[in-house]
C-alpha cells in the first residue's frame, strides 16, 4: 500500500468521474460518492471531537469507530465488497446501552449545544444522519449490504447519547428546548 498513494494529483477526475476500489469509474455526484464523502466528513468531525477533553474509555471507543468508518468507506468504495459486520453494529448497541444507562430520561427535546465537545458530537450526529440518507438512497438504487445502513443508524443514536454524556462530563446538563419560550415579533 505504500506506493498506492504516492501520486495524489492524477488528473483522472478532471472529467467529473472518480475511480472506485474495483477499478470502475463513477460520476463524482453519484449516490455512492455522496455516501463515501459523508462518511469521510463524519470521520473528520470525529477527529475534531477527539481533540477535546474526553474520558479515556470514550476516546478509545471513538478511535475504534473511526476505524469502522474507514471500513465503511472502503465497503462503499468497492461495490459488492463487505467490510462492515454485524459485530460492529452490535458493538454500537452495547455502547448505546452503556452510555445511556446513567442518563436521566428526556421529557422534552434538547438543543444541540452545551459544552464544546457535546456540540461537536451533535455536528457528528447530523453528518451521520446525512450519510445514512445517502446510504439508504444507494441501497434503493444498487444492491448493498445491510450493515452499513444499520451501522450509521446506530452511530447517530450513539452520538446523540454521547452529546448528553459529554455535557455532564463538562459539568453541565442538556440544553432544553423551551416550547413556550417568548419570541420577539
Amino acid at each position: 500500500m505504500g506506493n498506492r498513494l504516492s501520486k495524489i494529483a492524477t488528473r483522472t477526475g478532471d472529467n467529473g468521474t472518480t475511480g472506485l476500489g474495483d477499478g470502475s469509474r463513477t460520476d463524482k455526484d453519484s449516490l455512492r460518492i455522496h455516501a463515501i464523502g459523508d462518511v469521510d466528513e463524519l470521520n473528520s468531525h470525529l477527529g475534531v471531537l477527539l481533540c477535546e477533553d474526553l474520558p479515556s474509555a470514550l476516546r478509545e471507543e471513538l478511535i475504534s469507530i473511526q476505524h469502522d468508518l474507514f471500513d465503511l468507506g472502503g465497503e462503499l468504495c468497492i461495490p459488492g465488497y463487505v467490510m462492515v459486520t454485524e459485530h460492529q453494529v452490535a458493538r454500537l448497541d452495547t455502547l448505546l446501552e452503556k452510555y445511556n444507562a446513567d442518563l436521566p430520561p428526556l421529557k422534552d427535546f434538547i438543543l444541540p449545544g452545551g459544552s464544546r465537545a457535546a456540540s461537536i458530537a451533535h455536528v457528528c450526529r447530523t453528518v451521520c444522519r446525512r450519510a445514512e440518507r445517502y446510504i439508504v438512497g444507494l441501497g434503493k438504487a444498487e444492491k448493498i449490504n445491510d450493515h452499513p445502513r444499520q451501522y450509521v443508524n446506530r452511530l447517530s443514536d450513539l452520538l446523540f447519547v454521547l452529546s448528553r454524556v459529554l455535557n455532564r462530563h463538562a459539568g453541565g446538563n442538556d440544553v432544553m428546548w423551551e416550547k413556550d419560550r417568548v419570541r420577539d415579533v
